[in-house]
This record gives C-alpha cells, structure tokens and sequence, in this order.
C-alpha cells in the first residue's frame, strides 16, 4: 500500500514478538530499530503492476519458514522503503506467496512494523467497526488514488517469519493496509473493490503517472 515517510534508526536483529493481555501481537515497539534491521539486510526489487498475472491469482501458503523466506522478507522491507509504501505483499515484487510486511501508522500517529504470513482476515460483527471511505492507493496501481469504503478495525491471523502463530489488530489507517495487503495475497487489487467507473478512472491515474519507483513492465 502507498505511502509514509519513516525516520532512520540503528538496526537490531529481528525476534519474535510479544503479545498483549488480549492476545494480540505488539509489533509498536522499537518499530524503526526493527525495520531498519530488516531493510538494511535486503535488496529491493522492481514491484509488479496490475495486468501482472502473479497479482491476479490466489497466492501459495508458506510452508517452509527458512533462511530463504527469511531473506524475502528481508528485500521486501528493502523494497516496501524504496517505493515509499507502508504495506507491501510477496507477490508486489513477483513471488508468489502468502506473505505481507508492514510499516504503518495508525491514525493516532502510532507506528507500526511487522510481517505476516499465511494472514486471514477475521470476521467482526458490525458493532466492533464502522466504515471508512479515505482514499486508497497501491505501489502495483502506481500514482492512482480513489475512495473506498473498508472497515475502520480489523484483525489478522497468521504466523510471523519464524512460523510462530500471531493476530495482529489495527485501527484507522493501519486496518486499511491489513486488509489491502492481505487481499493482495488472495489475488485482489483495491480497485477490483471499485465501481467500473472508479476503476477505469485510477487506470487512467496511473496511465498519466510516472511511478517514482521501479517497476516490472507486463509482457
């Protein structure tokens, strides 16, 4: 997901993160010692753009939580900070698998950095959320924004990079990106959200657009 500008801070070495009383995973702590820790072991890659037949099919589930999904993880860090996203899924930089990082703000301004894999999104009852349509945009739909309505709460099942089951919630902001970037794993884009309308309106967007990023041409 598109876009937040985070300060630089000394790297430290990735660990599992603890939980709240709830059960929910605090990935508040230290955000920009953590993600710096990842970024700074990576190397970022060109991000897919909608057409890309990876971002329009269901992803693989991670089954093996090895130095090689480690090191993915790693570039996709690397990668989230160079197109200046603040959500970035697997299948963005071309693989296909069920994995998500983040580096995300909340609306109060609370900054959060995690990774998630094999992520599932909890049904809420209607009393737990209300609806937010602010505007929305994508690092594969580049320079596109449009309006969508999504639930102002959210929360995620999964496991992190180790394999270790989490659930991470989020508000505001933060649960827009959960939500966008575990579509992406299940082959949604935000403007397949969209009326056909809106749509051909953030093609149109990204056609007039120059991404400030590398990205994959489609063939």
């Amino acid at each position: 997901m598109a876009q937040q500008d985070t300060e630089q801070q000394a790297p430290v070495s990735s660990a599992v993160l603890p939980v709240d009383d709830e059960g929910f995973v605090i990935d508040t702590e230290n955000p920009g010692e953590r993600e710096a820790a990842y970024r700074e072991r990576g190397t970022s890659r060109p991000v897919t753009v909608v057409g890309n037949p990876v971002l329009h099919k269901e992803c693989k589930d991670v089954t093996a939580f090895d130095d090689e999904l480690a090191k993915l993880v790693d570039d996709m860090f690397a990668s989230q900070r160079a197109a200046e996203g603040v959500g970035l899924a697997a299948n963005q930089i071309g693989v296909d698998l069920k994995v998500f990082v983040y580096d995300c703000p909340d609306d109060d301004g609370v900054r959060h950095v995690g990774v998630v894999c094999n992520p599932v999104l909890q049904d809420l009852p209607a009393d737990q959320r209300s609806l937010d349509d602010s505007n929305e945009g994508c690092l594969s739909v580049p320079t596109a924004y449009a309006s969508l309505a999504r639930p102002d709460y959210a929360v995620v099942k999964g496991q992190d990079e180790k394999g270790n089951p989490i659930t991470v919630r989020g508000t505001g902001y933060f649960a827009r990106c959960l939500q966008h970037e575990t579509d992406h794993l299940y082959g949604y884009l935000y403007i397949d959200r969209l009326s056909k309308r809106e749509r051909k309106d953030a093609l149109r967007q990204m056609e007039e657009g120059t991404p400030r990023y590398e990205t994959v041409p489609n063939a």
